[in-house]
């Protein structure tokens, strides 16, 4: 029994790696749809897995670090677990910039209707249904539906 759970020890170990991070390091944060804290957006495989670089600031223990956050995240701790940080080794231009994504009180991202670009009434047989064009103020720009 020991040597099957040692071996399946080496497997697990194999495929694990230390995250230990400085201060002063930039860190991608996770964002966690399941848990309700920080929603961008609706569900879905196409939504941000991580945002923003934000730097370090103090380690706390061996497995919890201290961020800097932005304003919009203040009702945020802003003390996270190792396993909810990703070092950051991309381009900076690629991150989502929090000031183009408008949040609300319970930090959920905030969609509104810019302007209705077009109307139409499509004629069924009984009924009549309106459809209309609009532009939405969309994270990911301009969007029309």
């Amino acid at each position: 029994m020991a040597a099957a759970r040692d071996r399946q020890k080496s497997y697990a170990d194999k495929r694990r790696k230390p995250l230990e991070f400085q201060v002063g390091d930039r860190v991608l944060l996770k964002v966690s749809p399941w848990k309700g804290v920080i929603r961008f957006g609706k569900r879905g495989k196409l939504n941000p897995r991580y945002i923003e670089p934000f730097e370090i600031t103090k380690r706390i223990g061996l497995v919890a670090y201290e961020l800097q956050l932005p304003q919009e995240l203040s009702s945020v701790h802003n003390v996270f677990h190792v396993s909810n940080l990703k070092k950051c080794l991309s381009d900076e231009t690629l991150a989502i910039p929090f000031e183009e994504i408008q949040i609300d009180e319970q930090l959920y991202f905030v969609e509104e209707p810019v302007e209705i670009m077009d109307r139409e009434i499509k004629k069924l047989k009984l009924s009549r249904i309106p459809i209309v064009k609009v532009r939405w103020n969309s994270r990911r720009g301009p969007e029309y539906t």
